[in-house]
């Protein structure tokens, strides 16, 4: 059975509708994807013996006039302007709106719009969120109109240490209020979430500066993490490129808290795709915890699982392979594809169907037929599995330059398998949720 988006409430509140009983066999997608991973590893041990991804030196130079438009003081403005009007445009429905996700938008925007859409916005256009976002203009606005004492000093420097670990919290935050929150879709959920939220990152962005944004901000990491694989990027020289995703994600920083960045989205959309399985629902109406407690135990669980795999792949990596300084992070950008597979297999439905009819209710004209998704069951079943093992072999590609970049031939590609063979866990995995 396809996603069947039928009551808005629980489409919203939980991402995607059942996805049981897929029409395709697991043989063959089970089959299918090993066949790849194999086949992409046996050709990367074979013909690929130094590393060919030059991260943020590559790219082929967009004309000028493309660079000047792009940075234009006008161009950055009314991306803000516009950022921020759809905010404001949100937080409306949300005060006025009724407190029903089928016939307030307000629900939609925030789940399928903004936290689906982002994804094809960030691979498409790169890391958009950073000019849209309406924190940062409320920042400024803030820093505009607040009087300064004694000329006003720098802001204070943010900690080396902390790095994405905010953003891996936050990200963290919002997939609780998606997948585990009592009555995630209400509005009055909605607004004690956004008013926190936007609270601790202002507080926080007056203390370190509007730099807090860029790793602090679990919605412009998340922009910019996708946005790596995007094939607009700039160059180290500032340059608007076009360039090969392979080196835009080869740029990725390895900064602490990456892992943990990639590991919550990869464990909270794993936990959303068994969630809605009998058994587990049994689970959540039984527990004496209660359901909240026992979902948030669940997505601490996924995500656990789904870092623990990899620190013991970083850890057998460096037995095999001999000592690096960062085996957890050099390796972590390999993971993002895989993260973005996961993505699109489970969210694709949600977006073509309720994104079209979050639109409608916004513009006061949701009195047409239902949307229905564009692929039938066959081709939706086929797009997810193709999603999810693409991800894993984009990911293999990227761990093999990598791999061949840090250690000694002779050790290169020994030390790549652990990492493939957790490859082929999370393939298993990610198929197994789906073919459930």
């Amino acid at each position: 059975m396809v996603p069947l988006l039928a009551d808005p409430l629980t489409t919203l509140a939980h991402g995607i509708g059942s996805q049981h009983d897929l029409p395709i066999s697991p043989f063959y997608a089970f089959a299918g994807a090993f066949t790849a991973l194999f086949v992409s590893f046996l050709a990367l041990a074979l013909l690929w013996s130094t590393s060919r991804f030059r991260g943020d030196r590559s790219g082929l130079a967009l004309p000028a006039v493309l660079q000047r438009v792009a940075d234009a003081p006008a161009t950055r403005t009314a991306l803000r302007g516009l950022g921020f009007a759809l905010a404001l445009a949100v937080l409306l429905h949300l005060l006025l709106g009724p407190d029903d996700p089928a016939r307030n938008p307000a629900a939609g925007a925030v789940y399928v719009l903004f936290w689906v859409g982002l994804v094809p916005a960030s691979l498409l256009l790169g890391p958009v969120w950073r000019l849209l976002n309406p924190l940062r203009t409320l920042h400024r606005l803030l820093s505009r109109a607040r009087p300064r004492r004694g000329g006003g000093g720098p802001d204070r420097p943010l900690p080396d240490r902390l790095g994405q670990w905010p953003a891996a919290v936050g990200l963290f935050g919002f997939t609780w209020l998606e997948l585990a929150a009592p009555d995630p879709a209400s509005t009055t959920t909605l607004l004690i979430a956004l008013a926190a939220y936007t609270t601790a990152q202002l507080l926080l962005a007056a203390r370190f500066g509007e730099r807090w944004f860029d790793d602090g901000d679990a919605f412009e990491t998340y922009s910019a993490l996708l946005a790596r694989l995007s094939p607009l990027g700039r160059r180290s020289d500032g340059r608007l490129v076009l360039r090969n995703p392979f080196h835009g994600l080869d740029a990725t920083p390895e900064r602490p808290g990456l892992v943990a960045t990639v590991c919550v989205l990869l464990g909270s959309t794993a936990y959303d795709g068994f969630s809605d399985h009998p058994s587990w629902i049994n689970v959540l109406q039984t527990s004496p915890l209660g359901r909240t407690p026992t979902a948030t135990l669940g997505i601490l669980g996924s995500i656990a699982l789904v870092a623990t795999l990899y620190c013991l792949c970083a850890a057998a990596t460096r037995f095999v392979s001999g000592p690096h300084p960062g085996p957890l992070t050099a390796f972590a950008h390999s993971l993002v594809p895989i993260a973005l597979g996961y993505l699109v297999a489970h969210y694709f439905s949600l977006l073509v169907t309720e994104g079209p009819r979050t639109v409608s209710m916004a513009l006061g004209t949701d009195n047409g037929p239902e949307p229905l998704s564009p692929l039938d069951p066959g081709a939706l079943a086929a797009l997810q599995v193709i999603a999810v093992v693409t991800g894993h072999v984009l990911g293999v590609v990227a761990a093999h330059d990598r791999s061949v970049r840090l250690f000694p031939p002779a050790r290169a590609v020994a030390g790549q398998l652990p990492l493939f063979a957790l490859m082929i866990t999370y393939t298993v995995g990610g198929l197994g949720l789906l073919l459930n």
